[in-house]
């Protein structure tokens, strides 16, 4: 990786940590294992600086290491063999660089999911379920299928099946009369 960055004229390889010279750090890992992780948080005690990440693989728990490290690029090990790190180290010297998108949107469907399975509905029961839930519970509390429960809503089967999926998935019920049981004793149908 020395050879390919020294090898383009605008950009200047550091030996060591020099704080004073040093604009960007590229690390390379196969993967971000404890002792990756351990290194990149040493090197932004130390330096302070952008990181351009070159990993093959980012697992959920180095998602949140990725952002708290400040990196601001995350490449796969087969873009070190074009001017992609290059042009990624210049434009993270120029600061015009913050946390990848795909990072961030990954973190926040990470942190969305940890939402769901940790912690429990906040607020009244009806809060949490659409009228569209509450309409297909109300369906399946009088003892309508599936089949009935479209043809009187007017949706496909699949929507139904989607939406009483996504009810007992959100709420970690176990099946159709749990969560008819939840919703009349939480007084939503």
């Amino acid at each position: 990786m020395v050879d390919l960055l020294e090898a383009r004229p605008s950009v200047r390889v550091v030996e060591g940590r020099a704080r004073d010279e040093t604009d960007v750090v590229v690390a390379a890992f196969d993967r971000l294992s404890p002792d990756a992780v351990t290194a990149l948080r040493k090197v932004t005690t130390e330096l302070g600086r952008p990181i351009v990440l070159v990993t093959d693989r980012v697992e959920e728990g180095g998602l949140v290491v990725a952002v708290e490290c400040r990196v601001v690029a995350i490449l796969p090990r087969s873009a070190m063999t074009d001017s992609r790190v290059t042009d990624s180290v210049r434009v993270a010297a120029s600061g015009a660089m913050g946390p990848p998108p795909d990072l961030l949107g990954r973190l926040t469907e990470h942190a969305e999911r940890l939402h769901r399975e940790m912690l429990p509905p906040n607020g009244p029961a009806g809060a949490a379920l659409s009228s569209r839930e509450i309409d297909v519970l109300r369906l399946m509390a009088d003892g309508f299928d599936t089949q009935e429960i479209a043809t009187e809503l007017a949706y496909s089967e699949r929507t139904v099946k989607n939406v009483i999926y996504a009810v007992t998935d959100r709420l970690r019920l176990r099946n159709r009369s749990h969560a008819v049981a939840y919703a009349i004793r939480e007084g939503v149908i």
